[in-house]
């Protein structure tokens, strides 16, 4: 009997989601070393560019939701910020339980000087890669994320 299931990748065994965590770890330890001249923790630079990523206004809710962490680490990492006067909280209008987060012009100066070091590390990190390798990964790992975002959606139906 035949099985029409295509056989599992095996270039990266035991684990190509091992291989992409390392990557990652990786990754961010280089922007670690990169923006060290900037004073920044890696909770607060990523913060500042996932703020940047999603625009001001956005509520710390939808901050907390893009980075995957839990709001009381978000709080302290946003408290800290705020107490260096890189980003402020606003009240929403609409619903004064909810505030949104704006930059300070200090903060859209840091967020400018941090995108500097990351995308010279990108482009590091990129070397020897065409655009083509780069979108055909891309567009994996999106499909990849997306695969994960249906199989932890089915899961918790079905608890």
């Amino acid at each position: 009997m035949s099985d029409n299931k295509p056989a599992l990748h095996q270039t990266l065994r035991p684990s190509m989601g091992a291989a992409m965590g390392r990557l990652h770890r990786l990754w961010r330890s280089a922007i670690n070393q990169a923006v060290g001249e900037l004073g920044m923790t890696e909770a607060r630079w990523a913060v500042l560019l996932h703020l940047a990523k999603l625009g001001e206004g956005c509520t710390q809710q939808v901050l907390a939701d893009e980075l995957a962490i839990e709001m009381p680490s978000l709080t302290r990492t946003l408290n800290q910020l705020q107490a260096q006067q890189l980003i402020e909280r606003r009240r929403d209008p609409a619903d004064g339980r909810v505030h949104t987060l704006w930059f300070t012009a200090a903060g859209r100066q840091r967020v400018a000087d941090l995108s500097v070091h990351v995308e010279r590390v990108r482009e590091q990190i990129y070397q020897g890669l065409s655009a083509a390798q780069l979108d055909a990964c891309a567009e994996v790992l999106l499909q990849m994320e997306a695969n994960v975002r249906g199989l932890l959606g089915s899961g918790e139906e079905q608890q």
